[in-house]
C-alpha cells in the first residue's frame, strides 16, 4: 500500500523555538522538527509559510494559513500545520469558517517544550498530528497529548503543563490509549465544495462581565467603530441591569446595529438566555445566544460573519447555525 502523502506547514511557536538572548524565539524549520522526529511511515513534504510565536499570529497570519491550506488541499492526503499553543485554538476556530467543508483532514499541533529538548512534548504531538492527517475525515482538528479534538472545541486550559488543551463540551474525536489510535466520533459526510473565504471583519471586543462593569465602556466602543462585540457572562447568560444596566446598553449597541453575542463564563456546557430573568433581559433587548461555543470559536465566528456584511439576524441566524460542529443546538 502507497504511504500517505501528508504536507507539514511550518509556521512556527515553541516547537520550533530555539534560545536566544531574549529568551525563546521560533528558529527552526520545518525540515529541522522532521529531522529530530526522526522516520515516520508517510510520505512527507514540508513547506515553511511563517517563523512566529503565536502571540504575532494575528487576522492577517490566518489569511496565509488559509491560502496555503487551501492551494494544497488537493495534493495530500492531510495537512499537518505546526502552530504555537498561545493563539492556536484562535487560529483552528477560524479555519473552520474560513475553510467550510475542507476535503481532507487538517490537524494543528504544537508543544510545551521545543522539539530540540530532552522529553519534550514536541515528537509525540507531531507523531500524532501525522496519524490524524493520514486517517480522519475531512475536518480543522488540534492535536495534542494523546487526544485529537475539533479546532473549533479546542481551547488551551493550562500554561506548562502537557495536558495544555481540552476539548470543550464534546469529547475528543480520537485519542491514543493502550489500544492505539481510536477514533470516537464522525461527523456526517458533506459533498459539498471547499471554499476559501477569508473575509473578516477585525473590529470586534470580547470581554469578561465583572461586578461594577460600567456600561459606558459598551457605549464607548460604538463611538470608537467596534462593529460587533462578545460578552463572556456570568453563569447561564445572566447580565446586571441593576444600578448598572448592562442589558439595556447591550440594546442600544443591537439597535445601532451592533450585533452581541452573549457566551458563558463557565468553560463547561452552554449559554441559556431563556432561564434566568437577568438572561432574558438581555434577550429581550436582542442579545445573541452563543450556545455551548468556546469564546475562541465565538468571537472568530462573528468576524467571519461580519465579514460577509451580515447584519444584526443575520449573525442572529449563523450563530444558530452549526457550520461544523462548533455549537451544539437544542
Amino acid at each position: 500500500m502507497a504511504q500517505k502523502k501528508i504536507l507539514l506547514l511550518s509556521t512556527g511557536g515553541t516547537i520550533a523555538s530555539v534560545v536566544s538572548d531574549q529568551g525563546l524565539v521560533p528558529g527552526e524549520s520545518g525540515e529541522q522538527l522532521i529531522q529530530t522526529l526522526g522516520s515516520v511511515p508517510y510520505d512527507v513534504t514540508v513547506k515553511d509559510i511563517l517563523q512566529l510565536d503565536s502571540s504575532n499570529i494575528q487576522p492577517e497570519e490566518w489569511k496565509i494559513i488559509a491560502e496555503a491550506i487551501y492551494r494544497n488541499r488537493n495534493d495530500y492526503d492531510g495537512i499537518v500545520v505546526s502552530h504555537g499553543t498561545d493563539t492556536m485554538a484562535y487560529t483552528a476556530s477560524m479555519m473552520t469558517f474560513m475553510l467550510q467543508h475542507i476535503n481532507i483532514p487538517v490537524v494543528f499541533t504544537g508543544s510545551q517544550v521545543p522539539m530540540n529538548v530532552i522529553l519534550s512534548d514536541a515528537p509525540d504531538n507531531l507523531q500524532l498530528a501525522f496519524a490524524a492527517a493520514a486517517s480522519l475525515q475531512p475536518n480543522i482538528y488540534l492535536a495534542f497529548n494523546r487526544k485529537i479534538m475539533r479546532g473549533c472545541r479546542s481551547v488551551k486550559v493550562r500554561t506548562t503543563a502537557f495536558d495544555a488543551f481540552e476539548s470543550v463540551n464534546v469529547p475528543p474525536v480520537a485519542e491514543v490509549t493502550s489500544d492505539g489510535f481510536t477514533i470516537k466520533t464522525k461527523r456526517p459526510r458533506t459533498d459539498e465544495q471547499c471554499v476559501l473565504n477569508t473575509k473578516i471583519d477585525t473590529n470586534v471586543f470580547l470581554f469578561k462581565l465583572f461586578p461594577g462593569f460600567d456600561p459606558r465602556l459598551l457605549r464607548a466602543l460604538a463611538k470608537h467603530d467596534c462593529h460587533g462585540i462578545v460578552i463572556e457572562a456570568y453563569g447561564l447568560g445572566g447580565m446586571t441591569y441593576i444600578r448598572r444596566n448592562i442589558a439595556a446598553a447591550v440594546g442600544e449597541l443591537i439597535k445601532q446595529g451592533i450585533p452581541v453575542v452573549a457566551t458563558s463564563q463557565c468553560l463547561y456546557e452552554r449559554s441559556d438566555l431563556t432561564k434566568y430573568e437577568v438572561g432574558r433581559q438581555a434577550l429581550v433587548e436582542g442579545a445573541i445566544s452563543a450556545h455551548d461555543m468556546t469564546s475562541e470559536s465565538a468571537i472568530t465566528k462573528l468576524m467571519w460573519g461580519l465579514g460577509q456584511g451580515m447584519n444584526v439576524q443575520a449573525i442572529a441566524n449563523f450563530f444558530a447555525t452549526d457550520v461544523a460542529g462548533e455549537v451544539t443546538l437544542d
